[in-house]
């Protein structure tokens, strides 16, 4: 697990300039436990300073609020949601589930992530493609 954090995080530095993860994307993705495959779609808005994300899968809406981040002069720096992010952080909530994601983009475009709900001891992967 913590070899798939590690991974995606020695991917920003490759990261394109302005990636901006605001638009609509088709996602696939692995559940933790089970493994088993699932696909659907994610809009992310830019909401005044930070990021309003929503995902549909298998016919449930999770909502989620983000922080974005950059790379700049070889250091990771976070702030108010911008253009030029390269990374997003994200909190959602669904039916009384909450949980914790973290996405990266790959210099390939691909959004690369990590996420987990309250309760977890497993991590899940997803990516997202641009519509």
């Amino acid at each position: 697990m913590r070899l798939a954090a590690a991974a995606l995080l020695l991917a920003l530095p490759a990261c394109p300039a302005g990636a901006d993860p605001v638009g609509t994307f088709d996602i696939v993705g692995v559940n933790p436990g089970d493994g088993g495959d699932y696909k659907g779609t994610v809009e992310i808005e830019r909401h005044g300073e930070v990021y309003r994300v929503i995902w549909r899968v298998s016919g449930t809406r999770y909502i989620g609020t983000g922080l974005g981040a950059k790379y700049d002069n070889g250091r990771f720096v976070v702030g108010p949601a911008s253009a030029d992010d390269v990374a997003i952080s994200i909190g959602y909530v669904s039916s009384g589930i909450f949980g914790q994601a973290f996405y990266a983009q790959t210099s390939e475009g691909v959004w690369k992530g990590i996420w987990t709900y309250g309760g977890s001891d497993r991590i899940a992967t997803e990516e997202w493609r641009r519509r």
